[in-house]
This record gives structure tokens, C-alpha cells and sequence, in this order.
């Protein structure tokens, strides 16, 4: 028999990336694909700047402007823009670079549970996405999963600030103490959900011990996998 906590849960909001599929090697992919593409038809900008020297400018870029911190396409477009422009290279090529960079970039390799899980889950809550990254769910194939889908870009701010979550809660048609939001990340994902009034999930993947700096987060439950959440949700 359910719990009254979880009897109370209507909806789940997942966070993406590093969630549902690891991260760092797709964009790692990612940047070698645009790279290799900016070798063929920007040479110069090749000739001058590496991947790593890529990702400096824009570490600089959000430093000079903090607004881009939302908005990552934004930040990769406008920071290959600078560059082009500063090697003499054609501006109206950074639109096709975003073209090759993005379409490498939603080529993510799904953890194992997700197929199988999203749909049991999709049966028993609405489910929802709320993401600080740029994944496109339609390219990756995912987007009939959920109900909404909401990008800190849209919204106007990031998470951890709890507006990201109650705008999520709304477009749902639900208080926050109906909905839980499921994220790898202490503070972005658990902290943030919980300080907007949503139930707070860790999913800890790789069943890590929390960062000494973090451990003042105690998440309301912790799951290592989406199969003890579809579990949890129907004991």
C-alpha cells in the first residue's frame, strides 16, 4: 500500500541530461563533429583555435555576459559568431555550424531503463521535462513521453531558482506538492525542486556519496535506477 507521500504524487518532472542519458560524451562527439566541419569550410577559424581554446571563450563569453548562462545555444552560436567574425570568416556559415553541431549534439545514447521505463511511468503520472540544456526531445525521439517540456531559455531563468519549477507545476495544472522532479544533481535538481515545494528525487546512477559540500541536501527519496522509481511509485 502506497505511502500518503507517494499516493500524493500526480506527476514526475524529469531533468535530461546526465538523467536519462550521459552527457559528456555526446557533447565531447558533438564539438569533434563541428570542429571537423568548421576544418572543411572555415579553415581559418580551424588554424586558430582549438576545441579546448572553443570552450575558454565561451567560459569568457558568460563571464561578460551572465544573461547566456540560460541560454546555451544562444552562447555557442554567439561565441562562434565572435570567432568567425575576428578570422575574417563568413558570418552567415555559424547558422550551418549550428545545424551540424546540434544534430550531432541530440545524438544521445540513452541509459538502459529509460525505454522501458517512461512509458510504465507515462501509466501511472503525467509525466514532464525541465532541462537548463538545449536536448531537442522530438530529434532524440523521446518528446511523446511527456506532457510538457520547458528549457531554462524559455522560461527566462535556470534552475535552481524555484519560478523554473512552478512554471513547470503550472503548465502541469498541478500544486508543487503533487509533482516530483527527478534529477542527477543535488543542488540543481533536488535543493531546487525542493525550495519550490516538490518532492525532490536523486537519481544517483552511479550510487556516488554526496559531496561533502552538498551534504546538507537530504533528497526525499534516492534511487539508483528508474525501475526502483516505477517500484516506488506502485508499491
Amino acid at each position: 500500500m502506497k505511502s500518503n507521500h507517494q499516493h500524493s504524487i500526480r506527476a514526475l518532472l524529469f531533468d535530461l541530461d546526465d538523467t536519462l542519458w550521459p552527457i559528456t560524451p555526446v557533447i565531447v562527439q558533438a564539438e569533434q563533429v563541428l570542429f571537423t566541419w568548421i576544418a572543411t569550410h572555415a579553415p581559418r577559424v580551424a588554424a586558430s583555435y582549438s576545441i579546448d581554446m572553443m570552450r575558454q571563450q565561451r567560459i569568457q563569453l558568460i563571464q561578460a555576459r551572465p544573461e547566456l548562462a540560460i541560454d546555451l545555444q544562444a552562447l555557442r552560436y554567439q561565441a562562434l559568431l565572435d570567432t568567425f567574425l575576428r578570422c575574417g570568416e563568413d558570418p552567415a556559415l555559424v547558422t550551418t555550424a549550428m545545424q551540424v553541431f546540434n544534430q550531432a549534439r541530440n545524438q544521445v545514447q540513452i541509459f538502459d531503463d529509460v525505454a522501458h521505463c517512461l512509458p510504465r511511468l507515462a501509466k501511472l503520472v503525467k509525466l514532464g521535462s525541465l532541462t537548463n540544456g538545449a536536448a531537442d526531445l522530438e530529434a532524440i525521439g523521446l518528446a511523446h513521453h511527456f506532457e510538457i517540456s520547458l528549457a531554462a531559455h524559455q522560461i527566462g531563468k535556470a534552475k535552481p531558482d524555484p519560478y523554473v519549477f512552478q512554471q513547470a507545476c503550472a503548465l502541469l495544472q498541478l500544486e508543487p506538492a503533487h509533482v516530483a522532479y527527478v534529477g542527477d544533481d543535488l543542488r540543481l535538481d533536488v535543493e531546487g525542486a525542493q525550495k519550490a515545494g516538490l518532492t525532490g528525487i536523486w537519481l544517483n546512477r552511479q550510487n556516488q556519496q554526496a559531496p561533502s559540500e552538498l551534504g546538507h541536501i537530504q533528497p526525499d527519496v534516492t534511487f539508483t535506477n528508474l525501475h526502483d522509481l516505477v517500484g516506488w511509485l506502485t508499491t
